[in-house]
């Protein structure tokens, strides 16, 4: 029976590698595969940090998955099963044609992706396929952080500042930097990226002046509260005289 797998992991884990493997596996068993990847380093190609690579299907956003496999269905005669990489960056909808792909015509689906973003939130088509996958694995290649903990958060610099705030997907610079600052991306344990993401929210918060800031937004409560004994609303029990008992 078809099932639909999502394995994640930390950038440099071997997401890549894991999924060429399957694929390589696969055909040398004489199985019939598509690859498919969306933003990947190399266009048109599954490509490993290993230095591996192998030609793919690119996937758009506006791609219908369910379509595309059972048109390459069609043509090759028999389809086996996909194999998805850069999943995290597939939408709900493509994740839930995916689902289509192993309900109803019976096609093994691989899909590889992160799983959350360098704002440490989930990626939505992550999400997804977290909320449909038969099977969810976390690849357990132990990256490490500088500090030698396990790494768990992906996170972006720019000119070496950990940042929080930009585009999810970045091509050649954040959007919002110019485009000659430097991005990179490491790997960190959860304590290390946290401490990171306070120092960047607190650069933000000091772009605030004092003659920006909303006080109302944030009523004073510090001081004596003053009650006015005739506002008080009497209780409705306490409206009964002695004599009402009846």
């Amino acid at each position: 029976m078809a099932k639909l797998r999502f394995t994640f992991g930390t950038m440099g884990s071997g997401k890549s590698t894991q999924a060429l493997q399957i694929h390589h596996n696969l055909r040398a068993r004489g199985l019939t595969t598509i690859l498919m990847t969306q933003l990947d380093r190399a266009e048109g190609r599954v490509s490993s940090r290993l230095g591996v690579s192998a030609e793919a299907e690119v996937v758009e956003a506006a791609t219908d998955l369910f379509d595309l496999v059972r048109q390459r269905a069609k043509s090759l005669g028999h389809l086996n099963a996909v194999i998805c990489d850069e999943a995290q960056f597939y939408d709900a909808a493509q994740c839930e044609q995916l689902a289509r792909v192993v309900d109803e015509l019976g096609v093994d689906v691989y899909a590889f992706g992160l799983l959350t973003t360098f704002q440490g939130v989930m990626f939505p088509g992550s999400a997804r396929m977290m909320e449909l996958a038969d099977m969810r694995t976390e690849i357990q290649v132990e990256a490490r952080c500088w500090c030698g903990e396990r790494a768990t958060h992906n996170a972006r610099f720019v000119d070496g500042v950990q940042v929080i705030s930009g585009a999810t997907v970045v091509v050649g610079d954040t959007g919002g930097a110019s485009a000659a600052a430097e991005v990179s991306y490491d790997l960190l344990c959860r304590a290390h990226w946290m401490e990171g993401a306070r120092a960047a929210r607190g650069d933000q918060l000091e772009l605030l002046g004092d003659d920006v800031a909303r006080p109302g937004d944030h009523p004073d409560r510090s001081g004596p509260v003053e009650v006015d004994p005739e506002a008080v609303p009497t209780p409705l029990h306490a409206t009964h005289t002695a004599g009402d008992n009846a």
